[in-house]
């Protein structure tokens, strides 16, 4: 994929991978599309963004979110690429954390995310056209004890992800999973405690990680290259996130059922 006059439409674009993300675009010469609710750090990230459309609301926000939709289809007459990103982390044990996390983080990680989704692919199908990335995580595909909740929104994250490559795959839209490990965001400094608060402090891990213009490069270095899954780690964080990769072979089987009729099938029963 050549990124140069494409536009692409972000959540989560005020700080951490989405800036970087938004920022990676824009050197590669595409028009962004910036989301989340600080409409002043989105206008920051524009800033080193060329051409852009600031879209700020709450991804939970279900007629916000149609209104944003509409609105970044008739920018430049459509969106070519999609990233939902918007999310929030979890530092607390299975135990003791409060239900209502549970439903805030899976509001946000995930529901919202389909929703944003929901509101595109239509749009990109009758164009024959368009790319979704998807931000899941290494906890995505292994559990990783003091995120549950998270880990279950970034799991069904892929597993929708997942479900949908196989339904678009005779459109000329295309699916990207993106799996970061460690990356050197304010992640863990925002993630919800077991009582719902901000957290307040990061990990040693996630200072440490890979720098978020680096993974973002990655990310798209992987949708140019038609990659499915990107995984975007180092050390033991690849190696686990290695061991869970979906073989090539079994996503071009269920393309082939699809290729096959199978959806019509289940529709005529």
């Amino acid at each position: 994929m050549d990124y140069t006059g494409k536009v692409a439409w972000i959540t989560g674009a005020s700080s951490g991978i989405g800036a970087a993300l938004a920022r990676e675009l824009a050197a590669r010469g595409a028009r962004v599309v910036l989301s989340g609710r600080n409409e002043a750090r989105l206008t920051e990230v524009a800033a080193d963004c060329g051409e852009t459309l600031i879209l700020a609301f709450d991804v939970r926000d279900d007629a916000a979110l149609a209104d944003a939709t509409a609105a970044a289809i008739a920018w430049k007459g459509g969106v070519d690429i999609a990233f939902a990103n918007a999310g929030i982390s979890q530092r607390s044990r299975a135990l003791k954390t409060d239900m209502q996390v549970y439903r805030d983080i899976i509001a946000v990680d995930l529901t919202a995310q389909i929703a944003f989704s929901q509101g595109l692919i239509g749009h990109m199908a009758e164009r024959g056209s368009g790319a979704l990335g998807f931000i899941s995580s290494i906890a995505g595909k292994v559990g990783v004890p003091m995120r549950t909740a998270y880990c279950a929104a970034k799991f069904g994250l892929a597993g929708y992800a997942d479900a949908l490559r196989g339904e678009l795959s005779q459109t000329g839209v295309s699916v990207h999973t993106i799996y970061p490990g460690s990356v050197a965001t304010n992640v863990s400094r925002n993630a919800l405690t077991a009582e719902g608060a901000a957290r307040g402090r990061s990990d040693k891990a996630i200072d440490e990680g890979i720098p978020a213009d680096v993974a973002a490069r990655t990310m798209l270095d992987g949708i140019a290259a038609g990659t499915r899954e990107i995984i975007v780690a180092e050390g033991g964080e690849k190696a686990m996130g290695e061991l869970r990769r979906t073989p090539d072979a079994l996503l071009d089987q269920v393309a082939a059922m699809v290729a096959n009729g199978y959806m019509e099938k289940l529709e005529q029963n």
